[in-house]
C-alpha cells in the first residue's frame, strides 16, 4: 500500500506557484531571515503555540520574519515543500514524513509540538461501547487521509477490518443519524461541536491514549534549508516550542487574535476548550517532553512507529525510516 504517491516537477510547481505568496514569487528565500511556515489546516487552536510565538514577537527576537500560511483542503504542505515554495511546514502525523522518505524526498521532521496525536473515534454513549475495541464490527466514519494512516494501526492493534469503513465528509450528520456508527475526530474538535450543536455527550476514545504512537504538529523542513542555514532552522523550533508553552500557560489572547483574524469561522469558546484539553491530556507537554522539552523527539518513537507500519505492509522492510526526521534540533534530556 504506498501512501504518498509519486508527482510529477509540472504538478507539484503549479500548486506551489498557486499556493504561494505572492509577493515572494521569483525570489524564493531571497531574505535568509524569512520563514513561510504552511499549516495543514485552517487557522485552530491546534495550531495556537505557532500563532503565539509570532504574535508576542518570539520569531521576531531570533531575527526572524516569519509568515504563517494558513492551509486547507486544497493545501498539500508536503508538495509545497518539495517545490521549495515555503520553508517550512506542518504535519499532522507520523505517516507523513514516512511517506516522504520512502518516496526519497529530502524534507525532514525537525520537531513534534504534539507527543499525542489527537485523532479521536467517536461514540454514542448507549451502545455498550465502553473501550476502543468494542468497536470492532461497528461502521467507522473515516475520511481517504486516515485510511491510509491511524486506521493501519487499528487493523494491527485491535483486527479492525475494512468493511467497516463509511466514507467520513467531516459532516456529523450521518454520525447522529446512526447510533451503531462511530467516527473520526479530533480530541480538541468534534466532540465539543457535537455536544454544543445536539446536546449529546459521545463517547471519546485518545488514539494516543491507547497506544498510536504519531506525533502530531510536527515542523518539517526541506533538507537543503538544514544544511544551508541550520541556525534559521533551530532558532524557528526554539521560537515555536516557547510560543507553544506561552500558549497553554500564558496568555493565549495574542494567538487566539491571529487565529480569529485568520480564520473567521473560529469561535472563542472552540479554542478556550480545545486549549484546556490539550492541558488536560498533556498532548503537548506529556511524555518525553515531561523532560525532553516542548518539540522533542526520539529514535526508539520513530523506530516504534516504522516497525508498526512496516508490519502491515505500508511501506518495504528495506525502509530507510531514518531519513523521515532528525533530531539535531530537539534532542532530549542527557542525549
Amino acid at each position: 500500500m504506498k501512501l504518498f504517491r509519486t508527482f510529477t516537477i509540472l504538478a507539484v510547481a503549479a500548486l506551489a506557484w498557486a499556493c504561494s505568496p505572492r509577493q515572494d514569487a521569483g525570489k524564493p528565500g531571497a531574505d535568509p531571515s524569512v520563514i513561510r511556515f504552511a499549516t495543514d489546516w485552517r487557522a485552530q487552536a491546534e495550531q495556537g503555540g505557532f500563532y503565539q510565538a509570532l504574535a508576542t514577537g518570539e520569531y521576531e527576537k531570533r531575527g526572524l520574519k516569519v509568515q504563517i500560511i494558513q492551509g486547507g483542503p486544497g493545501v498539500n504542505v508536503p508538495q509545497l515543500l518539495a517545490a521549495g515554495a515555503v520553508e517550512a511546514g506542518m504535519g499532522s502525523n507520523s505517516f507523513i514524513a514516512l511517506n516522504l522518505a520512502g518516496e526519497g524526498v529530502p524534507v525532514r521532521a525537525v520537531a513534534a509540538m504534539m507527543q499525542k496525536d489527537p485523532q479521536v473515534l467517536i461514540a454514542h454513549p448507549d451502545q455498550g461501547i465502553e473501550r476502543i475495541e468494542d468497536l470492532k464490527g461497528h461502521p467507522i466514519l473515516l475520511s481517504d487521509a486516515s485510511v491510509t494512516a491511524f486506521w493501519v494501526w487499528l487493523k494491527s492493534k485491535y483486527g479492525f477490518e475494512d468493511s467497516q469503513i463509511r466514507k467520513y465528509t467531516f459532516n456529523a450528520a450521518p454520525f447522529l443519524a446512526d447510533k451503531s456508527v462511530a467516527q473520526q475526530g479530533y480530541l480538541t474538535s468534534e466532540p465539543f461541536t457535537i455536544e454544543k450543536t445536539v446536546g449529546l455527550k459521545p463517547r471519546v476514545f485518545l488514539l494516543a491514549d491507547n497506544g498510536y504512537p504519531s506525533y502530531a504538529a510536527m515542523i518539517f523542513v526541506p533538507q537543503s534549508l538544514i544544511d544551508k542555514d541550520p541556525a534559521r532552522v533551530r532558532a524557528f523550533v526554539e521560537a515555536s516550542a516557547a510560543g507553544w508553552k506561552s500558549y497553554l500557560t500564558g496568555d493565549p489572547k495574542p494567538g487566539d487574535a491571529l487565529i480569529l483574524k485568520d480564520n473567521p469561522e473560529m469561535s472563542q469558546d472552540l479554542l478556550d476548550q480545545a486549549r484546556e484539553k490539550m492541558r488536560q491530556y498533556n498532548l503537548v507537554e506529556g511524555g518525553d517532553a515531561s523532560t525532553g522539552g516542548i518539540g522533542v523527539m526520539t529514535d526508539g518513537r520513530w523506530k516504534s512507529f516504522a516497525e508498526m507500519a512496516i508490519a502491515q505492509g505500508v511501506y518495504p522492510k528495506d525502509l530507510d525510516y531514518t531519513k523521515a526526521y532528525t533530531l539535531d534540533f530537539v534532542r532530549p534530556a542527557g542525549k
